[in-house]
């Protein structure tokens, strides 16, 4: 295998997907630690990625549809080729990311023949290089879907843990400062109520349920965490909850950055989730926690950690994409509402009393 001294990452994809990749760059850096990996990602998640012990450097591609597109390529482009890559290395098969690499220039750009789907696509044109892969994706970990493709080009073994970006005196700072905000208890029970779409978001009502549940059986203080546009639909449920069970609960949507939320759930006892890349952040640092699976496969998104208790009603039409007011079951999608609050609060009591 010839040795590549200079390797870009391209991963244009979610949050989870970004911790996930972390752990191909890792495979790659415990076979090869000499060599230089940097990371191509959204400017949203860049913090997931800098100040990451396995990735040397990253670059931010900003680009929005309605802006200069072209000058946008362009430069960005100019930024590849300045940096001189021997080896790219596609985790997204997305068309921008192949079109950049191949105008810039870089010699081998190796891609999966499908990653997150089964269709075909003509990006893979754009490659120098295509990893097959054979296997059926939602029965597999995504996170072993990318190892599968650094081991077959590379020709290696092994497999490597998520890594995320390192938590930093000003990340914990922020996270002490927001857990001050809570009432004095001996637990700090964090959640995340929305997913990003409806059908990952579980009901209103059992998360009610299972705030009072965990309220009345323990010495808890709650808070909410999520992204900017979480907070009204986070203010909603703290409204339900407070009606309903009495419980006070903070809202700490949009508070904090993506390391600031690392440091935060580090800090805290449990995490009762939906599927989202909150999960495998929370994943890499330890905490507990319950993750709640709709139409998504728990087989192929479960966070990588041995601290984890994932549910799921696994119903035959899952997983699925289609969009919640075409589901058969709306306006209670049975994949979500089958996953009751006692299921829930059974899996919260065996993680807080072991």
């Amino acid at each position: 295998m010839k040795m590549y001294e200079n390797i870009l990452v391209n991963a244009l994809v979610n949050l989870g997907d970004v911790v996930l990749v972390t752990g191909a760059i890792a495979l790659i850096k415990k076979k090869y630690p000499a060599t230089k990996v940097t990371m191509l990602v959204k400017a949203v998640f860049a913090d997931a990625v800098k100040n990451n012990p396995i990735i040397d450097e990253v670059i931010v591609f900003d680009y929005k549809a309605k802006e200069n597109a072209i000058s946008k390529m362009k430069t960005m482009v100019e930024e590849i080729k300045s940096r001189n890559f021997d080896l790219s290395i596609s985790f997204d098969r997305k068309l921008r990311p192949a079109i950049l690499t191949y105008l810039a220039g870089i010699p081998t750009r190796v891609g999966p023949s499908k990653v997150f789907d089964n269709n075909s696509s003509k990006v893979t044109w754009l490659y120098t290089d295509v990893v097959n892969i054979d296997h059926d994706l939602n029965k597999t970990l995504q996170a072993e879907t990318y190892q599968i493709i650094v081991r077959k080009f590379f020709n290696i073994e092994g497999y490597e843990r998520p890594t995320f970006a390192k938590i930093m005196p000003e990340n914990e700072s922020k996270a002490e400062e927001l857990l001050t905000t809570l009432p004095s208890a001996k637990l700090k029970i964090a959640l995340c109520v929305r997913g990003t779409f409806p059908l990952k978001t579980w009901a209103k009502e059992y998360f009610v349920e299972v705030v009072k549940a965990l309220a009345k059986s323990y010495d808890a203080a709650f808070f909410i965490v999520g992204a900017p546009n979480d907070v009204y639909y986070a203010r909603e449920v703290i409204t339900d909850i407070a009606v309903t069970a009495s419980v006070q609960v903070e809202n700490f949507c949009g508070k904090t950055t993506l390391v600031d939320l690392a440091a935060l759930l580090k800090k805290s006892d449990l995490f009762v989730t939906v599927d989202t890349g909150a999960a495998h952040i929370a994943a890499t640092t330890g905490v507990k926690m319950v993750t709640i699976y709709g139409c998504t496969s728990p087989d192929r998104w479960h966070p990588i950690t041995d601290k984890a208790i994932v549910l799921s009603s696994r119903e035959s039409c899952c997983p699925c994409t289609i969009k919640a007011k075409a589901c058969p079951t709306y306006p209670k999608p049975q994949c979500l509402y089958s996953v009751t609050p006692e299921m829930v609060i059974e899996a919260c009591n065996k993680l807080l009393r072991d």
